[in-house]
């Protein structure tokens, strides 16, 4: 027997400490916090052997992590100020300090990635692009995380759907969302990074002796944002101005970033082949 629709009435606390708990009452654990946290670990971990694989100190490895996380969550907030909502931020600028309040937009935390991993490379006098390959294979997995993250926050939900996967959010901050089935478009976006994880972690070790600068890279620009520029269809507006445009904020970033990515692409197959080791 097929459902009409899924009820998703999950709570986004894993457990709540009581106010009146001394000194850690009132602390909650989040399924957001941990999952954001679980792709950074999982991340680590794969790249930890990559690097282990190339004579990359572990060392190395915790100083780009740390770039990772930091250069991310600073992209990511000032992306969703600027890209979004810069009115009301900049009407009210220690807000922008608040993340534990929501707001984080991909494309933003894809640049600060970039920035970041240039001052690395710089820095640790690695080729920018050698950093960039190797960090696009992880990437899309954090975002699998990330997006699982939204589902269980009952955000980023897609438009009404009558298909039998169809989610009612009842904890949704918007009531319309707690009435009908959408499409549950976190699921297809997190699915998607899934499989585009899987393609480059699959292709960086079935080319190591045959590995061409940018490969990798480009196709994860391409890959990611095109997902990202697809599903933006199914997406409701994430704000109410976006409503009168004929693409959305998500998509018309997302353009100039796969054609980033088709250069690389273009720019790699004139390059010669590397042995990764």
């Amino acid at each position: 027997m097929f459902l009409d629709y899924i009820v998703w009435n999950v709570s986004p606390d894993i457990f709540t400490v009581p106010s009146h708990i001394p000194i850690i009452g009132g602390f909650s654990l989040r399924w957001y916090g941990l999952l954001f946290a679980l792709g950074f670990v999982a991340g680590y971990l794969i790249i930890l052997k990559i690097f282990k694989k190339e004579k990359v100190s572990e060392k190395e490895t915790d100083v780009l992590f740390t770039y990772m996380f930091v250069f991310t969550l600073i992209g990511a907030r000032l992306g969703h100020v600027f890209f979004y909502e810069p009115h009301y931020f900049l009407a009210h600028p220690l807000q922008i300090l608040e993340v534990w309040h929501g707001g984080l937009a991909s494309h933003g935390a894809a640049l600060g990635i970039l920035l970041g991993l240039y001052i690395f490379s710089k820095r640790h006098h690695r080729p920018y692009i050698w950093t960039l390959d190797r960090m696009a294979i992880v990437v899309p997995l954090a975002g699998f995380f990330i997006r699982m993250g939204n589902l269980m926050n009952s955000e980023i939900i897609g438009k009404p759907t009558t298909l039998p996967w169809g989610f009612v959010f009842k904890r949704a901050f918007e009531p319309q969302y707690a009435t009908g089935p959408h499409h549950p478009t976190q699921i297809y976006e997190a699915l998607a990074y899934l499989l585009i994880f899987f393609f480059l972690h699959w292709y960086y070790w079935h080319h190591t002796k045959n590995l061409k600068p940018g490969k990798l890279f480009g196709y994860f620009m391409v890959l990611i944002f095109s997902a990202r520029f697809l599903i933006e269809f199914l997406k409701e507006p994430q704000e109410p101005w976006e409503q009168h445009l004929l693409l959305d904020m998500g998509q018309i970033l997302s353009i100039p970033l796969i054609l980033l990515g088709i250069g690389v692409l273009i720019w790699s197959g004139k390059q010669k082949a590397q042995k990764v080791f």
